[in-house]
Parts: C-alpha cells; sequence; structure tokens
C-alpha cells in the first residue's frame, strides 16, 4: 500500500511539473429562422409590369438562418489564436447563401484583451461593426428595418473578401478599428480594394460612433458592383430599386455618424445619419456622381422580459444629379414585436411601410429617368413595388443553438 501511495505521489508530481497545455475550445452555434411574409406589391429589380400582393414563406427575416464553427486556442501571454467560419442557408429550400459554404464569414486571427484583435479572411467591415449599435437593424433587423436597400450599408448586405482589420480594445471607453482588402489587380495596388474605418465611444447610457466605407470596383466602372470586386455578398451586392441606376459606378463612399442613448434598462433610443456617393468611372451608365443622404431613428422598450418592441422611421434623399431636377425621396416606417418562448426560441412580427417619390435611373442609366419605386428594408431588393408605396409584414419562429 505505502508504495502504491509513494507511485501515485510520484506520477502527480511529473504531471505538475510538466508545462501547461494550451487550452482551446470549438464551438457549433447556428440559428433557423422561417416564417410566413405578405407584401402588397412584387415586381422583379427593373421591371416595368404592374406589381401584385404576394404571400410566401421567408426564411431568416428576424436573424439570418446559418451554422457555423468559432474557436480560439491560448497561446499564453493573453494572445490567443481565433478563428470564425459561418455558413448562410434558406431554411425552406435547403440551399446555401452568399455564394459558398462558408459565405457569411471565414476569416481567422490573433486576439488580445490589452492589445487587441487581428484577423484575415471574409469579413464585416469595421464601419459595419462600430456603427452597428446606432443602426436600424440592431433593432428591427435589416430585412424590414435596414433604411430602405441598406443604401447606407448599416446592415450586413456588404461582406468584405480578402479583408485585413484591426479592432481596439475599449480604451477609456474609445474602440477604433480599421480594415483593408487587397484589390488584387496586377499594377494597380488600389484597383478592387476596400477600406473602412471607424470609431466608437462609449459610456454608460451613451454611445457615439462615426465610420467610413470606400469600395473600389476593379472594372473602373461598365461592370456591375461585385464583378471581379473585393466585395461580393452573393451576385450583386447592395442593388435595389433606389440605386439601380448606379450600379456601373467605379466606386462607392460611404459616411456615417450615429448616436444612442439608453434612458433605463428598458428603454432607449438611437439615430443614424450617412453620406452615400456613388462615383462614375469610365464605361459607368451616369456621368457625374449621384449623392444620397439617409437619416433615421429607432425606439425600443422591453415591455416585459420577454416582450420586445421597436419603430423605426427614416428619410432618404438623393442630389440633382444626372438630368434629374425631382430627385428621389423615400420615407419608411418600420414596427417591430418579438415574444421569447424560451432562452433560445421566441416569435416575431414584422411590419414596414415605404413611400417613395422623385425620379431615379433604371437600369440603362442616365438614358432612362423613371418614377422612384418603394421598397422595404433590404429583404425586398430584388422584389420591389411597381408603385411608389408599398407595405409589408412578416412573422415568424426563431430557434437558436
Amino acid at each position: 500500500m505505502l508504495k502504491k501511495i509513494k507511485l501515485a505521489a510520484a506520477v502527480s508530481a511529473f504531471v505538475m511539473s510538466l508545462p501547461a497545455l494550451a487550452q482551446s475550445s470549438v464551438t457549433l452555434f447556428g440559428i433557423v429562422d422561417g416564417g410566413i411574409s405578405y407584401q402588397n406589391s412584387q415586381t422583379t429589380l427593373g421591371s416595368t409590369t404592374n406589381g401584385h400582393s404576394s404571400a410566401k414563406t421567408t426564411s431568416g427575416v428576424w436573424a439570418g438562418s446559418r451554422f457555423g464553427f468559432k474557436g480560439n486556442e491560448d497561446l499564453s501571454g493573453g494572445t490567443k489564436a481565433v478563428f470564425w467560419l459561418e455558413s448562410g442557408f434558406n431554411e425552406n429550400t435547403g440551399a446555401q447563401q452568399f455564394g459558398g459554404i462558408f459565405g457569411r464569414q471565414a476569416y481567422v486571427g490573433l486576439a488580445n484583451d490589452r492589445y487587441g484583435s487581428l484577423t484575415a479572411g471574409r469579413q464585416y467591415s469595421s464601419y459595419y461593426l462600430l456603427m452597428l449599435p446606432f443602426s436600424p437593424t440592431k433593432w428591427l433587423t435589416g430585412a424590414v428595418g435596414a433604411h430602405p436597400g441598406d443604401i447606407d450599408g448599416l446592415d450586413t448586405t456588404y461582406r468584405v473578401n480578402n479583408a485585413i482589420q484591426y479592432t481596439s480594445p475599449s480604451i477609456y471607453g474609445f474602440t477604433i478599428g480599421g480594415t483593408y482588402a487587397l484589390g488584387g489587380v496586377p499594377g494597380a495596388f488600389n484597383r478592387g480594394s476596400t477600406w473602412s474605418v471607424a470609431l466608437q465611444y462609449a459610456n454608460g447610457p451613451a454611445a457615439l460612433g462615426a465610420g467610413v466605407l470606400r469600395i473600389d470596383n476593379s472594372t473602373l466602372g461598365g461592370g456591375a458592383w461585385g464583378a471581379d470586386s473585393t466585395v461580393n455578398s452573393a451576385g450583386l451586392p447592395g442593388v435595389s430599386a433606389v440605386n439601380n441606376g448606379y450600379q456601373t459606378a467605379a466606386a462607392q463612399q460611404r459616411v456615417a455618424v450615429g448616436a444612442s442613448y439608453e434612458f433605463t434598462s428598458t428603454v432607449g433610443v438611437s439615430a443614424s445619419y450617412a453620406n452615400v456617393q456613388y462615383v462614375p468611372g469610365i464605361g459607368s451608365r451616369f456621368p457625374s456622381t449621384a449623392i444620397f443622404n439617409v437619416a433615421g431613428g429607432v425606439v425600443h422598450w422591453a415591455v416585459t422580459p420577454a416582450l420586445q418592441v421597436g419603430a423605426g422611421y427614416s428619410y432618404t434623399w438623393a442630389s440633382k444629379a444626372n438630368g434629374i431636377n425631382d430627385a428621389a425621396r423615400y420615407h419608411e416606417l418600420t414596427l417591430a414585436q418579438s415574444y421569447s418562448l424560451s432562452k433560445r426560441t421566441s416569435i416575431y412580427a414584422l411590419e414596414g411601410y415605404t413611400h417613395a417619390s422623385g425620379k431615379t435611373l433604371g437600369t440603362a442609366g442616365a438614358t432612362s429617368i423613371i418614377d422612384a419605386t418603394a421598397t422595404v428594408g433590404d429583404g425586398y431588393n430584388a422584389a420591389p413595388s411597381s408603385t411608389a408605396n408599398q407595405f409589408v409584414f412578416s412573422t415568424g419562429l426563431v430557434v437558436r443553438f
């Protein structure tokens, strides 16, 4: 017996003398969101035919259906190796979304609580990540609550390929971030590149933010967005009835500011303003820079721990350019209700209405000045109204794991 005790003590001492093994973890996560939606007028983007009302099953209206893996490994000294692989799918058909098995996000990098994180791969820009607290999508979803067409890029419409990104830790409430995506065009370092910088300040119930996002199309115009650009969400990112006539831009630029304030633990407000520019180039179908301004606000209220409601309004207006004197304007109103059945399962309802007025460019660009038509959020980018008004209603069930 004494020999066994001595042997156990020796083994224990030997194990304790070994260097600590690195700690690592891998987590499987996901969301399944399915529901039913109604819209009073639906047509195909760029079509001149009259639209009709439609009722259909929908996927990912409240939160995009997805699954993924995330993980980290402790490298000692407070530094960790991190990775994120995230795939989007259509709950009704099982089909992949966003152009690949991990089309939502796919990146790897290093993270340190003291020095920040440095990641590389397909990811959201610093502009989006640090402006998210002031975006309507935080409380109203993107499908119905994003500003018309997500023209200001405050939803997840734009994901950046080939991106190298740094995000600082919070220092006295300040967080900074920067993103640069290499274009990979021989002999032209900036062509096809994307860059972003953003700053956020949070102190108690108040927060402020500002960000810039610049996307340079490597075709210099004449080619559709995403054709061979670093930004490619799925097909043509961000094309809607709002900016359909400007999809041959050589560059897109967004400058945004935002603010939020939580009056109590259950009631808060947020607001944002963005200036959006579509810059023409060789082969573009419009001659002068098109400028859109987007202003919006949201109020949210936790009626009970289970019941959350929100309401938002936005106004989008274009500048006079490209032969248009009566420039397009868009008013949007969104309501959102969510009820938690458990920690991971909830039901929701969303209502959105957009009214459009003025003129804009059609698919052919400056040679086709048309009446502006309505689109709600960014879930209906490919199916706008054929008239100046669009109303949508969605309800569904969300399960998280």
